[in-house]
């Protein structure tokens, strides 16, 4: 299954782009579902159905679904709740009625990684089109599976969990209780579910669609976002320049708006251009005169690691590695990179991952890097004293 992203800044029309990107899918016989984390039904109203917490046809081949956030967070809640009755009878708490729960900021997030998850699990469908959140809410929300395993492997090393028959004997010894085993399950269980949509992302078949209004402003966030999506290692699939005004424009009032998008447009050599059609699209007949490109799919932005033995210098005794990070539009000024245990924490203006270093390259030190054609190049040299030790 492929699954396509779809976000951009805020107020350019992504929610309309990705249903009529859906809806051109299924035209063409290929069974899709579109995904929204709208709290209003934006989705529902250009396709011409109205979409809610359970999946609906939407036309011949197209499912929209966009799912309910209340109903995910309470059954969650609830759920917490009868596993942790002991702990929280002990610390005399008040159990939380299902009815008096709303969700807190980030749920509507997280049920949509849920949905996305659940939907790739499926395997009913041949296209997943999601319609994200504005771009910088977007790439929080992409950044949150990796991020939220990597704090439960911190703070509950699987690999340090006792044995559940020596945990009453440890707590004794220890002198304080030890944590319970309904602790780790949960954080097992919640890092089984955000491996799974860790999958999906990382999938060669998933990519992001751009979606963005040709001008300053939209320039300024189409470079963030292809800069923030490569830290992500995901590759932007198609770039559209939404709400295009067609020739006859240049002229009267609309000759500045014109011109200043034919401006930007020749610089994005690689964007498709929507037209813009004088109102908001409703309907399918809208959806198809928008013609949106097809659907399309690249594999993973690849961090290729180079170098080895044959790349020793003249003179040198230890082979040099270059890891390659594509990083296009980054500024030299605004990275930079710390080196921690086996992890590389990098920065890339304002976004930051810490990303595990290749086994290559783990036994090794950071001589240096540098910022060529788009692509920071981090150079490493083997040190003996990283080496295993052998008897």
């Amino acid at each position: 299954m492929r699954t396509l992203l779809i976000t951009g800044p805020g107020g350019t029309g992504r929610t309309t782009v990705a249903a009529a990107t859906a809806h051109l899918a299924a035209a063409t016989g290929t069974r899709t579902l579109v995904l929204s984390a709208d709290r209003t039904d934006t989705l529902g109203a250009a396709l011409g159905v109205p979409t809610g917490s359970a999946p609906v046809r939407a036309a011949q081949g197209l499912t929209a679904w966009r799912p309910d956030a209340t109903a995910g967070f309470r059954d969650d809640l609830t759920g917490f709740q009868d596993r942790a009755t002991t702990v929280l009878d002990l610390l005399g708490a008040a159990r939380l009625d299902p009815e008096e729960v709303t969700p807190l900021p980030g749920a509507e997030e997280l049920t949509l990684l849920r949905a996305l998850r659940d939907a790739a699990l499926a395997e009913r469908h041949d296209l997943l089109v999601v319609d994200l959140p504005p771009t910088p809410q977007a790439l929080a929300l992409l950044a949150l599976p990796e991020e939220l395993r990597r704090y439960l492997r911190r703070l509950l090393p699987p690999e340090r969990q006792a044995a559940r028959a020596l945990r009453p004997v440890l707590g004794r010894l220890a002198g304080v209780p030890m944590p319970a085993e309904w602790l780790y399950e949960t954080a097992a269980r919640w890092d089984g579910e955000l491996a799974a949509v860790e999958a999906v992302l990382a999938d060669r078949a998933t990519a992001v669609r751009l979606v963005a209004e040709p001008g300053p402003a939209g320039a300024d966030a189409v470079r963030d976002a292809r800069l923030g999506l490569a830290l992500r290692g995901l590759p932007v699939e198609a770039l559209v320049a939404n709400r295009v005004l067609p020739e006859e424009a240049d002229g009267g009032w609309s000759a500045r708006p014109y011109a200043q998008q034919r401006k930007f447009l020749d610089e994005w050599p690689d964007a498709r251009p929507v037209a813009h059609l004088g109102h908001d699209p409703r309907g399918t007949d809208d959806l198809t005169a928008l013609a949106v490109p097809a659907a399309g799919a690249t594999g993973p932005v690849a961090w290729p690691v180079t170098g080895g033995p044959t790349s020793a210098p003249d003179g040198a005794e230890a082979p040099l590695y270059e890891w390659h990070i594509p990083l296009p539009g980054a500024v030299r000024d605004t990275l930079d990179l710390v080196r921690r245990g086996d992890e590389l924490v990098v920065t890339a203006g304002p976004f930051r991952r810490i990303v595990p270093l290749p086994s290559a390259l783990r036994r090794c030190t950071v001589e240096g890097a540098g910022l060529r054609d788009g692509e920071l190049r981090v150079r490493f040299a083997p040190d003996p004293a990283l080496w295993p030790r052998t008897r």
